[in-house]
């Protein structure tokens, strides 16, 4: 079976840490029985990612999808949290396991924004059937910059759009 594992940084500000565990709640109804899905926090907070990595395990996982809860691809989301995953997963050695690309740019996090914001859009987020993004939106055109929302721009058909 798979597992999620969402992980964030951790805070101090235990009103922090609890949303992780609503949004793991919210994916795991989502989801339904389909897969297992637990949250951890990289420092600070507990459950550690060794802590989450075996509760995934625990709950029957021979797959754990490790998903940096964070908007870009800085440094925590493509170095420390890979690493840390990595080691947790040194103790599971017949455990498969793989760490995605943190939020990026997507359409669907831009509706979010403008739902936030109380404006409506103009139209509904294209969204492909792998989930991505079907167009790059870096001003300058430059496929990769928008990050993994990028990927659809380097297939046959992608498109840039630019607002600037």
């Amino acid at each position: 079976m798979k597992a999620i594992l969402l992980i964030d940084h951790g805070s101090r500000k235990a009103a922090a840490n609890d949303m992780l565990a609503c949004m793991a709640n919210l994916v795991q109804d989502l989801v339904g029985d389909g897969a297992i899905v637990r949250h951890a926090h990289m420092e600070i907070a507990e459950p550690s990612i060794a802590q989450g990595f075996a509760a995934c395990v625990e709950g029957g996982a021979d797959e754990v999808i490790a998903f940096p809860y964070m908007l870009s691809p800085g440094k925590h989301a493509t170095a420390d949290i890979p690493r840390l995953v990595g080691e947790a997963a040194g103790a599971y050695p017949a455990v498969a396991y793989r760490v995605t690309p943190a939020f990026g740019v997507h359409e669907l996090l831009g509706a979010v924004v403008l739902a936030r914001a109380g404006i409506a859009p103009v139209r509904t987020p294209r969204v492909d059937a792998t989930g991505d993004d079907a167009c790059c939106w870096d001003p300058a055109g430059r496929s990769g910059a928008c990050g993994d929302g990028c990927r659809a721009a380097t297939r046959a058909g992608g498109r840039h759009r630019s607002t600037a």
